[in-house]
């Protein structure tokens, strides 16, 4: 063999060598091109589910926020629409006037006197306007007498220094109870759903 034919195998032998490498590294380049493909797809695809869970919980908030705030403006509604409806019924009672005002004003003293013993003196209280009337009602009881106003809508507040009671039995008081008895009640009427 002649120096040229090893010189040539040689080189032959390399550049086979060369090629091999070559194709070593380009099937390695493109196995590390393909897993960084396929990662980017996993990290874009975290990164898109991510953002969705995100933008589902933002709207979620904002969903829950807004109907919150729907109730609130509702309730605050209701709220003052009772208040109108309360003060409707308390310019009724106080507008009252002859023989209804009269026969609920006695039923209010009837009902408060059951509370004071046979000989005790009692004071009663009105409204500034009643007085006529409450004069000639506790005329009627024994030990009875018109003591001054009270400010309220009508009715009595009656009072003994020997029991020891007093009774508020205004329309003011009477309202009040029937009014916290059935606001639900009320309420209902009023907001049918």
């Amino acid at each position: 063999m002649s120096l040229d034919t090893v010189v040539k195998d040689i080189r032959e032998e390399a550049n086979a060598r060369a090629e091999d490498i070559r194709a070593e590294g380009e099937t390695r380049a493109e196995e590390i091109e393909s897993a960084a493909e396929s990662d980017a797809e996993e990290i874009l695809a975290d990164a898109e589910t991510a953002v969705e869970r995100e933008i589902d919980q933002l709207r979620e908030q904002r969903l829950s926020s807004a109907k919150l705030e729907a109730k609130q403006k509702r309730l605050e509604a209701r709220r003052d629409v009772l208040g109108e409806v309360r003060e409707a019924v308390e310019d009724e009672l106080a507008g009252l006037e002859g023989d209804t005002r009269e026969e609920l004003t006695r039923e209010l003293l009837e009902a408060a006197s059951v509370e004071f013993d046979a000989g005790d003196d009692v004071s009663v209280y009105g409204r500034s306007d009643d007085q006529a009337l409450l004069e000639s009602i506790v005329d009627e009881y024994d030990g009875y007498e018109y003591a001054g106003d009270v400010d309220c809508l009508g009715g009595v507040v009656v009072e003994s220094e020997q029991s020891r009671v007093r009774v508020n039995n205004t329309f003011d008081s009477v309202l009040e109870d029937v009014w916290e008895d059935n606001l639900q009640e009320i309420s209902n009427r009023l907001f049918e759903q």
